[in-house]
């Protein structure tokens, strides 16, 4: 019997990633019609989990993997059912060509004082201590308005200047290239490019960046939930979109698979196929959950300036952890953190240098995350006794402008070895020989390209972001005369809104564009 297709509904949502199913959550327990239209047949988006491998029961974060963003709020509002785990470690980086590192314990803080000054950087510990207090003050001030109406850039200052110390940390973090704050607070070599890791996830950018690129993406990476911390979603980060996708269904939202949008009318109408057949919804708002520069096609509009995404994803499988060259740090603790490789002040600078000139950076930047580490549910019973871990390396300076200079293939292949190369460096033993084999024989390693986002899915450039980010203000000028315009969401045309990550305050699993969508469209209703 063929399932029925609406033709008419309050709100049609073009996407199902986490951010769509979040904004249906909220528009139907306020009692809307709403209908869902996701051009796969699983739902989540980036926010997805997967056995990657044949055989081996892994449920590996696929793309997206650690949580920081997501506000209390939504969780309450929402009811979702989800648990994110605190990291013992910080993070541990060693320091290329020696067997030291730098290992930041998040419970102890003498071995973290400790471990500077065995780097001859104790005066950096200070430093550091110094520099994520004022980020501290950062977070307390700007994270609790992401899911309130936009305020000014004037209003934003005077929230910061009324703390102490907060002219000075606006004018450090806002009005400044972060890099030069991050040069002229730490001397060490390793200490300035951990600091400086958290402004490059998926941003192209030098370490003294001009255009505040890094600034932006740095804010975003340490105001998370008033803290900045980055916590490990338990059951993977499918977990997380499950609980949003229960919360939609619950309400009453009709969720539609295989439907994949075509066009999207100035007159609020999605048109989609689905089974071979075209099918049109009418609706009073639609709300699109994929990039500005998707809409744009899906309304006929050319797009001019391209998003550039400049990452590579590598999945992972091991037998163990691999030992490392530091004989003083365990595998344990170095892969209970972030586990940063190659990532020196000096490393970034020439891995930005090099990426610029089309080449693939030698050594390759990379972060590690281990969620096995914090949460062994994603495995089998089987493999989590065996010993098995899963690995996620994060490769930075990876523009997409390099699919320019090589076949697909070619450059996922080239990447890969890139990766495995940078992790080797640093390892006792090579990473390949740990690689868990999968009911094929295949070792279990996958990469993903720009391009493999771009591809599954339509990530512009394969940003992660949905394209360039905005600061969590408007400037003082910007016209906020409308609901949409309010809340950060609006596009070309009313009633057709953003909810995804190329919202304003988008980007990362967060929720907060889907609830911002929801909020601009009930004071439409209640205006």
């Amino acid at each position: 019997m063929n399932e029925v297709v609406p033709t008419h509904c309050d709100v049609v949502i073009v996407g199902g990633g986490h951010n769509g199913l979040t904004a249906a959550a909220y528009l139907a327990q306020a009692g809307l019609s709403v209908v869902v239209l996701e051009r796969l047949e699983e739902w989540g988006g980036a926010a997805v989990s997967a056995e990657s491998f044949p055989g081996v029961e892994a449920r590996l974060s696929r793309y997206s993997y650690l949580v920081s963003l997501l506000p209390q709020r939504i969780i309450d509002d929402l009811g979702l059912d989800i648990t994110l785990a605190k990291r013992r470690y910080s993070s541990f980086t060693p320091v290329p060509g020696t067997s030291e590192g730098l290992l930041i314990d998040n419970h102890d803080a003498d071995a973290t004082a400790a471990s500077f000054g065995a780097l001859g950087a104790s005066n950096d510990s200070e430093g550091w201590d110094s520099f994520y207090s004022r980020t501290q003050v950062l977070a307390e001030v700007m994270f609790p308005g992401v899911t309130d109406p936009l305020i000014t850039r004037s209003e934003a200052k005077a929230l910061l200047a009324s703390r102490e110390g907060g002219s000075e940390i606006w004018e450090d973090f806002i009005e400044r290239p972060v890099g030069g704050v991050i040069e002229s607070t730490f001397t060490n070599d390793v200490v300035r490019g951990v600091v400086l890791t958290d402004g490059l996830i998926g941003t192209f950018a030098p370490n003294h960046d001009e255009n505040l690129d890094a600034n932006k993406c740095f804010l975003y990476h340490v105001i998370g939930g008033g803290t900045g911390d980055w916590d490990v979603p338990v059951g993977g980060m499918g977990a997380v979109s499950g609980a949003i996708l229960h919360a939609a269904r619950s309400a009453g939202a009709t969720l539609i698979g295989g439907a994949e949008v075509t066009a999207v009318s100035e007159d609020h109408a999605a048109t989609f196929l689905r089974n071979g057949a075209k099918h049109t919804i009418q609706a009073r708002y639609v709300l699109v959950n994929a990039s500005p520069e998707e809409l744009g096609r899906l309304q006929g509009r050319s797009v001019h300036d391209r998003a550039e995404g400049a990452q590579v994803k590598v999945n992972m499988v091991l037998t163990r952890l691999p030992r490392l060259a530091d004989p003083t740090v365990t595998p344990e603790q170095a892969f209970g953190g972030t586990f940063h490789i190659n990532e020196t002040w000096s490393q970034l600078a020439k891995a930005h240098d090099d990426a610029a000139q089309l080449k693939i950076p030698t050594p390759l930047p990379c972060e590690i995350y281990c969620h096995s580490l914090t949460d062994s549910s994603i495995l089998s019973p089987e493999l989590a006794e065996q010993g098995v871990h899963t690995l996620t390396v994060f490769g930075l300076h990876v523009p997409h402008r390099l699919t320019a200079a090589y076949e697909p293939d070619v450059l996922r292949a080239t990447l890969q070895q890139a990766v495995i190369d940078s992790l080797n460096s640093v390892l006792a033993e090579p990473i390949e020989d740990l690689l868990l084999r999968d009911a094929h024989g295949n070792p279990c390693i996958e990469t993903k390209t720009t391009s493999d986002l771009e591809n599954a899915l339509k990530l512009p450039g394969g940003n992660i972001f949905h394209g360039p980010l905005a600061w969590p203000f408007v400037e003082d000028d910007e016209d906020l005369g409308t609901p949409a315009k309010r809340w950060g969401v609006a596009t070309h045309t009313d009633k057709i809104l953003l909810c995804g990550s190329g919202a304003r305050r988008g980007g990362a699993v967060s929720g907060i564009a889907g609830h911002n969508a929801a909020m601009a469209v009930l004071e439409m209703e209640g205006s």
